[in-house]
C-alpha cells in the first residue's frame, strides 16, 4: 500500500518555535471552526475533484496517530515536524485487477494544516510575510485536498511541487 503524505520541516518559527495547537488535540469549539472553513473550501472545489474524491473520501482528524506518526517519522511532540494530509492506497497509475476496491482514503490533519497557516489569528513575521487567519486557513486546507488528490492520481512530490500543490 502507498502512503503519501504532506510532510514539512517548518520552514518558519512563530512565536519561538512554540506550536501553534496543542500537541494532542483540539477543543470542540476549534474543531467545528476548522471544519467549517473546511467546508467552504469542500464546496468550492470543481465538481471533477467531488466526482474523484468519490473514490478517495477524505477522513478528518486532528493530528495522525502515534502510531502512523511513528511509521512516517513524525515526532507529534516536535513543533518543527508538521503532518497536513495523507493518501493511503494505490494510486490509479499503479493498480491492477488483483487490487481491491474502496480501500483508498485521504486523511487531512487539522492540526498540521492549522500550524503551516500560521495559527488562528493572522500575523506578519520579521520579513513581512503574512500568516495565519481564516484566508490561509483555507488556501492550507485547500493545497492540501489537492496535494492528496494528485497522489491518488499518480503524481509524486516532485510533480506536485511543480504544480505548486507542494
Amino acid at each position: 500500500m502507498d502512503e503519501s503524505a504532506r510532510v514539512f520541516e517548518h520552514p518558519r518559527t512563530h512565536r519561538q518555535g512554540e506550536r501553534l495547537t496543542h500537541p494532542r488535540g483540539m477543543s470542540r469549539k476549534e474543531r467545528e471552526r476548522f471544519d467549517k472553513l473546511f467546508d467552504e473550501v469542500f464546496s468550492q472545489l470543481p465538481a471533477t475533484v467531488h466526482a474523484m474524491l468519490e473514490e478517495a473520501p477524505i477522513i478528518l482528524e486532528d493530528h495522525p496517530s502515534e502510531e502512523l506518526a511513528a511509521e512516517l517519522g513524525i515526532d507529534l511532540d516536535d513543533p518543527e515536524d508538521i503532518l497536513c494530509g495523507l493518501h493511503s492506497g494505490v494510486p490509479l497509475t499503479e493498480r491492477s485487477v488483483s487490487d481491491a476496491e474502496g480501500l483508498e482514503t485521504i486523511h487531512l490533519f487539522r492540526m498540521g494544516i492549522l500550524d503551516l497557516a500560521g495559527g488562528w489569528e493572522a500575523w506578519e513575521d520579521d520579513e513581512g510575510q503574512e500568516w495565519g487567519g481564516s484566508d490561509r486557513i483555507r488556501a492550507e486546507i485547500r493545497i492540501t485536498i489537492l496535494h492528496e488528490v494528485g497522489h491518488h492520481f499518480g503524481l509524486d512530490e516532485t510533480d506536485l511541487d511543480r504544480l505548486g500543490y507542494a
